[in-house]
């Protein structure tokens, strides 16, 4: 099975940096003992050279009544002298105890038969046996062990391994803070809002990828508004010849080639009309924002649809306030209740308040929209075969304008079927 590593950089950054310096850590950890055990066993053969022809002999020449009260003076941490004939044991000698016997055998001459055994193996204990010249047994009792470790030392590497934690975090914050920065820049860009450039500060590469950001969104937004400037040009500019033609064609003789050309000439004026609504629909980001009271503002949206007959309910709705742009918020809501009764004959406004955020909804019971199609009728200009369509007076560009409005009051719209038939859509905005 493959392994799952962390999803986000940081997380991924930091295991392989705190993963590497425990490696190293415990390597060094290792190599630090490896030292202590060869220094200690160099520094063990070198006083056993060194003392135990010396105390050998001492012992020798003692009278045996004296040899007790040697035998603490002569002891060391990794071995000592015993007076008697030691213990059995038939476990075979390790090479280091063979090196330890044959370095006594050298030392104390060839006068003392020298035999050697291990009497345990956990801990490594052995020992090696001879007589003195008046025939009385001596052994000599080797515990090999490593230099002691002093009490402060774990603490010192726990530390340690704190301040490697510490400082791998620190710099994975630091090289990913730029990233995140930069992420969530692009994610806020909205079009037609001035967003604000990230600093070209920090590191060569930070800068540099801060720097070719700020390029791309300059590019971006001056792209967006030459298109949109071409399109309400374009626009505002057919409103003349059409209004020319209209005129013309009201000075016609009541022919039935009269009736076409107006029906024609309706369709081009709603054509240019969202065509010109779609362009100013990005200057919604450009509204200053207000805290308003949203219950009272649909209520007073409704109200206003209610006084010219129109069918549209606001259902009972707590006390919301929210920061919002309230033309382009309006303008939104307008687009959405016409659609709802262009298609239904009727709407119902709700609002729902819930995980730090408002939706408000707008409902009807009209055909709906095939659930394939509910993402795509949010772009310019598509228009559904069915219902919807140019023969309702339908451009394309309604549902486009409140998407477009929606993202740049930093929400979202939503669409979609409602059961036992009809549409809802859902406008998404932050508290």
């Amino acid at each position: 099975m493959k392994p799952r590593l962390p999803r986000t950089l940081a997380a991924r950054l930091t295991l392989i940096l705190v993963v590497g310096l425990l490696l190293a850590h415990g390597l060094s950890f290792g190599l630090l003992f490896y030292e202590r055990y060869v220094t200690a066993t160099a520094m063990m053969l070198s006083n056993l050279e060194q003392d135990v022809a010396t105390s050998v002999a001492l012992l020798d020449r003692l009278p045996a009544d004296e040899r007790g009260r040697w035998i603490d003076r002569l002891q060391r941490r990794t071995y000592r002298y015993l007076l008697d004939a030691g213990q059995a044991g038939d476990a075979p000698l390790s090479e280091r105890a063979q090196r330890v016997t044959t370095l006594i055998a050298g030392v104390v001459g060839e006068r003392f038969a020298v035999r050697a055994n291990t009497t345990s193996t956990r801990p490594e204990r052995y020992q090696v046996h001879l007589n003195l010249s008046d025939g009385a047994p001596l052994t000599i009792e080797v515990t090999p062990s490593v230099m002691p470790i002093a009490q402060w030392l774990p603490f010192v590497l726990v530390a340690q391994v704190v301040l490697l934690l510490a400082c791998a975090w620190i710099a994975v914050r630091l090289a990913t803070r730029p990233l995140a920065k930069l992420a969530d820049a692009a994610a806020s860009m909205r079009p037609g809002s001035d967003a604000a450039r990230l600093p070209e500060g920090g590191p060569t590469e930070v800068a540099q990828a801060v720097a070719a950001f700020n390029a791309l969104q300059d590019r971006i937004a001056q792209h967006l508004k030459e298109r949109l400037q071409i399109l309400a040009a374009i626009s505002h500019d057919l409103q003349t010849p059409i209004t020319r033609l209209r005129l013309r064609v009201d000075a016609m003789d009541d022919v039935p080639e009269r009736a076409k050309l107006l029906g024609d000439l309706t369709e081009m004026q709603h054509l240019v009309r969202d065509g010109v609504a779609y362009a100013r629909s990005v200057d919604g980001a450009m509204e200053p924002a207000l805290r308003l009271d949203l219950h009272a503002f649909l209520d007073s949206l409704v109200c206003d649809y209610q006084d010219t007959g129109k069918a549209v309910t606001l259902a009972e709705t707590a006390a919301v306030a929210v920061t919002t742009r309230p033309q382009a918020l309006r303008r939104v809501l307008v687009n959405l209740v016409d659609n709802a009764i262009k298609y239904a004959g009727s709407a119902e406004v709700a609002v729902d308040d819930e995980d730090g955020a408002v939706t408000i909804h707008v409902r009807d019971r009209g055909p709906g929209i095939p659930a394939e199609e509910l993402g795509a009728v949010l772009h310019p200009f598509y228009r559904l075969e069915a219902s919807r369509n140019r023969d309702t007076g339908g451009t394309g560009l309604g549902l486009a304008i409140a998407q477009q409005l929606a993202a740049a009051l930093g929400g979202a719209l939503v669409l979609r079927n409602r059961e036992g038939g009809g549409l809802e859509a859902g406008l998404r905005l932050p508290c």
